[in-house]
């Protein structure tokens, strides 16, 4: 046991702080203990230092550690020994804990990089976007004269014969400056038969998804203009001068965001005006990404080519409209039967108002417009319009509809009008042509990507159509005035027959005059190679030109629509 630690007698100072100054009553306090004097305002530091290392020579030697030496003072005789045998454990500092922002950002780099669809989707975007550019960047660099390559891709919809002179052509850039305003139209008749839309779809998820039914006895009539046997009642009672169907003024308002060609038929008969579409025209299909910059094959007979996905989705379409549908007989019925159909045939419930326009002091509109089906809304019978967007392939989208349209419709809904902009916008024209009360969006997507036989509903959305079209930045007015433009330019044309054709390679439209026989059954058409079409004039005729369409058009400057 070792020696007995004695501290001594401390005398009291009664007179201040600190040791007397009396020399003989400090006689009991160790020798050579060091004593550093102090006031009231200084602020105190180490009483003991237990964390000095003296086995680490490096140390640098700081004067204030010698006022805690005691190892010279006689009063400790085995402070000498301690410290000899003392060695600390370890000499190495504390390790810095690692957690902390520092620490987070300098490992973050070191973890896992997510594979999952959003990153893989941003990247495909990110090289479109790429393509894009370079595309864009070398067609700027080459030769102005040499043709597009675009032009290689969108063939016109309609070969133009040697013997069509072409009257005129109009930029689309010229079409978003126009706008007019028109009154509420007026019906006219109605005809045809609706049934009830079946209100189960709207709970439709992909969890529960419905199987597609297809519906081939069921007619579907896509009649033309002058073929249309109201229309001929109509003309001959002259209850207006232009005469058209919702499907053709569609196409006119929504020029602007087309990419592929389209081809309408202007006939001049006396003070009247009739626009029609071909037979077989590509106006009967629905465009499948028009709009994307992911060129879609180009093989004809590659199920995701751009025909092949048209005639696809217009059978989607068909058979979503009838699904969706009460189809227990009870039907509304209207004025007139439906005018294309024979007697005893079944037909599609489809319901057709004849409306009426008023363009100008001696000029009215009437067009044929569609609704597919009605439904009672607190007592009040409302139209709808009933179509359906179709997912083909999500490589092509990057958006997969099964996992984004429960928790992301708003992405799903944003890519399809991105890369379909002109098919929602036309049918946004026509639910507001026909007045229909909502416009009903139906997702169909393939039971598997490489059959584009069989299909699913994945969802129902219904929308206003006046909110649609101001989500979709679709101005009422400018798609009057783009009509209102187009009718005062073939008005002062001569009697006879015309055609629009939009542009393959070029966002612009030309009108052509044709021979009386053409596009009838004994007008034969010989597909020329494109050198060999009518080319159109220099590009510096263009401002002309198209000043020359919107004279009569009242000018005012609306929001680019295109």
């Amino acid at each position: 046991m070792g020696e007995a630690f004695e501290v001594g007698a401390v005398p009291f100072n009664a007179d201040g702080w600190g040791p007397l100054d009396n020399a003989a009553a400090n006689t009991n306090l160790p020798l050579n203990v060091p004593f550093a004097p102090f006031s009231r305002s200084d602020k105190l530091g180490r009483i003991a230092d237990w964390t000095r290392n003296f086995n680490n020579p490096t140390r640098s030697k700081n004067p204030a550690d010698s006022a805690f030496d005691f190892s010279l003072d006689e009063s400790f005789p085995a402070s000498a020994d301690d410290d000899a045998s003392f060695r600390l454990v370890d000499g190495k500092p504390p390790p810095r804990p690692r957690f902390g922002p520092k620490w987070r950002f300098q490992q973050q780099r070191q973890l896992p990089q997510r594979r999952d669809e959003e990153v893989e989707a941003k990247k495909r975007e990110a090289e479109k976007e790429r393509a894009r550019r370079d595309r864009l960047y070398h067609l700027n660099r080459s030769n102005p004269n040499a043709p597009r390559r675009e032009a290689a891709v969108f063939k016109s919809s309609v070969d133009i014969q040697p013997e069509w002179n072409m009257h005129d052509q109009i930029p689309f850039s010229t079409f978003s400056k126009l706008s007019f305003t028109v009154p509420e139209p007026e019906d006219l008749l109605l005809c045809g038969a609706l049934e009830y839309y079946d209100r189960a779809y709207d709970r439709i998820t992909p969890k529960n998804e419905r199987r597609l039914e297809r519906f081939k006895n069921r007619n579907f009539f896509k009649v033309t203009t002058t073929d249309d046997p109201v229309i001929r009642r109509l003309a001959n009672e002259d209850k207006a001068t232009v005469f058209a169907t919702d499907t053709i003024l569609s196409t006119l308002m929504c020029a602007p965001r087309s990419v592929y060609s389209w081809d309408i038929v202007v006939e001049r008969v006396g003070n009247k005006l009739f626009f029609d579409k071909r037979d077989g025209s590509q106006l009967d299909l629905l465009s499948v990404h028009e709009t994307s910059q992911e060129p879609l094959p180009e093989a004809k007979d590659d199920i995701n080519s751009a025909h092949s996905l048209s005639v696809e989705a217009a059978y989607i379409n068909q058979n979503f409209s009838q699904q969706v549908l009460i189809r227990d007989g009870n039907k509304v019925t209207f004025d007139e039967a439906n005018p294309f159909a024979n007697e005893g045939e079944e037909v599609a419930s489809v319901a057709y108002r004849y409306r009426r326009w008023k363009l100008d002091d001696d000029m009215y509109l009437v067009a044929r417009c569609e609704v597919q089906s009605v439904v009672d809304v607190n007592k009040q019978r409302s139209f709808l319009t009933l179509n359906a967007l179709n997912e083909f392939d999500p490589k092509y989208s990057g958006v997969d509809w099964r996992q984004k349209l429960e928790t992301q419709r708003g992405a799903v809904l944003a890519t399809e009008l991105k890369n379909n902009a002109n098919k929602l916008a036309k049918w946004t024209a026509q639910a507001l042509l026909g007045s229909a009360d909502m416009m009903k969006l139906g997702y169909v997507s393939r039971i598997h990507p490489r059959d584009h036989f069989n299909h699913v509903i994945l969802a129902v959305v219904g929308y206003k159509p006046k909110d649609f079209a101001a989500q979709i930045n679709l101005n009422t007015s400018n798609m009057w005035g783009i009509v209102k433009s187009i009718v005062d330019l073939c008005m002062k044309l001569n009697e006879g027959k015309y055609v629009l054709v939009k542009d393959p390679s070029k966002p612009q439209v030309r009108i052509y005059e044709v021979p009386a026989n053409a596009f009838e059954n004994d007008y034969v058409e010989e597909p020329l190679p494109e050198d060999e079409q009518v080319q159109p004039p220099a590009e510096g005729a263009d401002g002309e030109e198209a000043a020359a369409t919107t004279n009569d058009v009242e000018d005012k400057p609306v929001e680019d629509q295109a």
